[in-house]
């Protein structure tokens, strides 16, 4: 049985080693559940997970799992005790904690760019991490340590990247890297960019300077004349205008 169980193990690491890229040393997300599990069938998780797996590994989890088993109280205490032991990850909830599947799955968006793998006896969670493809699942039945077969929806991703129906993540990298060794992307973005003209003159420059008539010329000289006041209508002027005078 533990031969079988090792055989299946194999295989769907290189179902996911070959077709979503995992290497070596294995980045294990653990939830308290899982713990809780280990704890009370008596599993090694530390030093039965390399084996099992068959590589390095990496325990790990998040503030947010801590902290929903320190709000679960004593009866979590024990499998709190294994989880403070492993590696604690980043979360982007470090100000506003919440639950820890939630936290989790949130760790595994964006198809899973850091390899987690996630270890939860979860059934909400598992049903979660199904959907999203390339995501590896372990779990705990009968005292041993097993690792899901590829889901549903990891194998249909898979199908579609080798009918060419899709591009995985990693074949997008390369095609942008063989762009810029090529000069592709510089070439593009010139061709975007649009040139700038030459200015020409002002089109109101080039206009013809209008003749000035001298008859208005004239009238115009004329009207100045017959408003240019005299000395003694400035005098009335300014006397009506209420300013100061002295008396004779």
């Amino acid at each position: 049985m533990k031969i079988t169980r090792q055989k299946h193990a194999k295989k769907y690491i290189s179902f996911y080693k070959y077709n979503f890229k995992f290497r070596p040393p294995f980045q294990i997300l653990i939830d308290g559940t899982f713990c809780q599990a280990a704890l009370k069938n008596k599993i090694q998780i530390k030093e039965q997970m390399p084996k099992y797996l068959m590589g390095e590994v990496q325990l790990c989890t998040t503030n947010c799992v801590l902290k929903e088993l320190e709000s679960l109280g004593k009866e979590l205490y024990g499998a709190k005790i294994i989880l403070q032991r492993f590696q604690v990850r980043n979360c982007a909830h470090i100000k506003s904690p919440v639950g820890a599947s939630q936290c989790l799955l949130s760790m595994i968006d964006d198809n899973n760019p850091h390899h987690y793998f996630v270890a939860t006896q979860d059934q909400d969670l598992t049903a979660s991490v199904k959907r999203i493809p390339g995501i590896p699942l372990i779990f705990i039945i009968q005292n041993t340590m097993v690792l899901d077969k590829p889901s549903p929806s990891s194998t249909a991703h898979v199908q579609a990247v080798q009918t060419g129906q899709l591009v995985t993540v990693q074949q997008k990298q390369s095609i942008q890297t063989l762009k810029e060794e090529q000069g592709l992307v510089n070439s593009t973005e010139r061709r975007g960019r649009k040139r700038k003209r030459k200015g020409g003159p002002n089109p109101l420059s080039c206009l013809k300077k209008k003749k000035e008539d001298p008859g208005a010329a004239a009238a115009e000289a004329c009207w100045g004349e017959e408003e240019k006041e005299t000395p003694q209508e400035a005098y009335r002027r300014g006397r009506f205008a209420g300013g100061n005078h002295r008396s004779d």
